[in-house]
């Protein structure tokens, strides 16, 4: 009978109902004894195979050693499979991939370029020996060679995630308008000594950077320590750094520009990121950034890096209309809009404020995958019923209809308008559609829009519901630049108006800055039977070191030398000294009509990208980059026009 206690069947013999010993109580059907044969067969016979047919075991070395040996036998054979060896001087006849006659005697000859291929080769292959000889076991990375100046994140046309190409960076030509880092003084000694007032605030604000909050995203400059509460949240991405680089650059701060420049090589990556970003914000402040200090220096490394975090962005692109949510995770892809943006709506200034980059970028790396995102938004927008003439702030990506119909050039429309004269600018004026979208945008804007003061100033107004709130904010003051361009750059039949237009309204702004105790501008100033030019809310009244009006004040200067422009930018240096300026940078204010006012204890990355770029430039000659040669894009970056900047550096597949 089996006993069925163990782990095994076991018998047990009976005779006349008497158990019979056995010299053992437990053993094996004959079935299992050969099952049991046959593992420890197969167990022997690899463990033979193992000691007497493996190199490791037969020649006594490790693993390293045989793959190193079969190494050895590769690079021995490399030469004659990968590349022809070069015939002998006295051969006739063709050479191996094509020869050209070289010499005086007629005679075919192996093509230069290919014979000296072979001998780096073999070059090597004698290097590697000369290590092996000295007891070195190292295995060298493949090499994968690209043409010169080829970008390591160019990608097929069809597939912005697919193989790489090559793509070769076309020199540049000389130029004497080009941007020197030596250049740019004015003849005026005033002029000059003010320049100078300005490119040591950027030292002051850059080098207190670089002391209490190096690599972060912002500065503290009270508390002297990072900024984790900004737009980009506790990141480490360096936004100061990569918005500030131009700024350096044009200032001739170069052992800064460097050390910014090393750190975005060495640390800026996008891999990562597990939180959600705002695609506007690392469109223009990161992707315009590099594309710029590309531009500037032709250095591939920014360029790349403009690309990689571009590529992150796509997948914000992906909805029925086209048109791109507002949030991207760059780990996960996923994307999303603001939840009180009139139903989750997507902005109208976000995603109408990327065609300059992104139409940059595709010329520089031949890639067309990021123009036709832009290109795309270009035309829902043209075809689209708009009330008025004019665009509402707001757009739903999936049913691609207007949210709430709240229009302004202010927050959360400015920039698109901005955008589409730029892009007309950027293409050398081939671009017309962008150019008539602005026309029409513009033109219904100054209509319906713009209002004149009791007291003479005038405004461009936010609508909501085809109700003029009759406010204006600090954000909507780059329009008097934007409008000068727009005047100078075409002429037509509302050339003059545009043109006045411009000056009357930045002349508003400088109204609000004028009539605080510290002359500096609230965030959104109103125009009532009782105030103009001033803000009422208490929630209205800070100033987070902006730009938009000194934009305005460099844009005219330029174009009509006014000096009423330099004037008043001096006015605003001075503000900013007396004001903002602590031991630790530059801070905002909480409240502009309080000379003793708190402040905010931020030192915002557009302070060095724009602020005290157009202050710079203000007091510079016009040579340092020219209107004629560059655009700026919304955070203040400088980018060439095709065909009228020799550093425009188009790419070549």
């Amino acid at each position: 009978m089996a006993s069925t206690t163990g782990i095994l069947p076991t018998y047990q013999r009976f005779v006349n109902g008497v158990p019979v010993p056995s010299f053992s109580r437990r053993s094996f059907r004959p079935r299992e004894k050969y099952l049991i044969l046959l593992v420890f067969m197969t167990f022997g016979v690899v463990c033979f195979g193992a000691f007497f047919y493996l190199p490791e075991f037969r020649g006594g070395s490790n693993a390293v050693n045989s793959v190193y040996n079969v190494y050895k036998h590769m690079q021995k054979a490399g030469p004659e499979l990968l590349i022809p060896a070069p015939p002998r001087a006295d051969e006739v006849g063709e050479a191996p991939g094509g020869g050209v006659p070289l010499r005086h005697d007629g005679l075919m000859h192996p093509d230069p370029h290919k014979v000296g291929d072979w001998a780096k080769l073999q070059a090597k292959i004698d290097e590697d020996g000369r290590v092996q000889a000295s007891g070195q076991k190292v295995l060298e990375k493949p090499r994968i060679i690209l043409a010169p100046n080829a970008s390591s994140s160019a990608r097929r046309p069809e597939d912005p995630a697919g193989p790489r190409i090559v793509v070769v960076t076309v020199a540049p030509a000389r130029s004497d308008t080009y941007p020197a880092v030596t250049g740019g003084e004015d003849a005026d000694p005033t002029a000059r000594e003010r320049r100078n007032k300005v490119k040591e605030m950027m030292k002051h604000a850059w080098d207190n950077y670089v002391r209490y909050a190096w690599g972060k995203n912002e500065l503290r400059p009270i508390s002297k320590r990072g900024h984790s509460a900004s737009i980009f949240g506790s990141q480490s991405l360096g936004a100061t750094i990569v918005d500030g680089l131009d700024t350096l650059y044009i200032m001739g701060l170069m052992d800064e520009f460097k050390q910014g420049r090393d750190w975005i090589e060495e640390n800026l990556r996008f891999d990562n990121l597990a939180s959600d970003l705002s695609l506007f914000e690392v469109t223009i402040r990161f992707v315009g950034g590099l594309l710029t200090c590309y531009a500037l220096t032709g250095d591939v490394m920014f360029r790349d890096k403009a690309a990689q975090v571009t590529d992150k962005l796509l997948p914000a692109f992906q909805t029925q209309t086209g048109i791109p949510y507002s949030l991207v995770n760059l780990k996960t892809g996923s994307s999303k809009n603001y939840g009180w943006a009139s139903g989750a709506c997507s902005i109208l200034s976000e995603f109408g404020t990327l065609h300059l980059e992104f139409s940059y970028l595709s010329d520089v790396t031949g890639n067309p995958v990021y123009r036709a995102k832009v290109d795309h938004i270009r035309r829902v927008l043209k075809n689209m019923d708009k009330p008025n003439g004019l665009y509402p702030n707001y757009l739903h990506p999936k049913t691609g209809k207007w949210g709430q119909h709240h229009i302004s050039i202010g927050g959360l429309g400015d920039s698109f308008y901005e955008y589409l004269l730029k892009a007309w600018l950027q293409s050398g004026k081939t671009d017309t559609e962008a150019r008539q979208m602005y026309d029409e945008a513009i033109d219904n804007i100054l209509k319906h829009m713009m209002r004149v003061s009791p007291g003479g100033l005038t405004y461009i107004s936010d609508m909501k519901f085809d109700r003029l709130e009759h406010k204006m904010g600090h954000l909507a003051c780059f329009s008097g630049g934007l409008l000068g361009l727009g005047a100078s750059t075409q002429r037509g039949d509302s050339t003059d108006h545009h043109m006045d237009v411009a000056q009357r309204v930045t002349n508003t702004c400088h109204e609000a800055y004028d009539r605080t105790a510290t002359k500096l501008a609230p965030e959104v100033f109103r125009f009532t039977d009782a105030v103009e030019a001033k803000s009422l809310k208490s929630n209205e009244k800070y100033y987070i070191l902006r730009p938009e009006t000194f934009e305005s004040y460099f844009v005219l200067w330029r174009l009509t030398k006014d000096p009423k422009y330099r004037e008043w930018g001096w006015e605003a240096v001075q503000a900013l000294e007396k004001y903002c300026r602590v031991s630790g940078g530059y801070s905002g204010l909480k409240n502009v009509y309080l000379e003793d006012t708190p402040k905010d204890d931020v030192q915002q990355s557009f302070f060095l990208a724009e602020t005290l770029k157009y202050l710079y430039l203000l007091f510079s000659d016009d040579d340092l980059v020219s209107l004629d040669q560059w655009v700026f894009n919304t955070e203040g970056h400088p980018l060439p026009i095709r065909g009228a900047n020799p550093y425009y550096r188009p790419a070549t597949v």
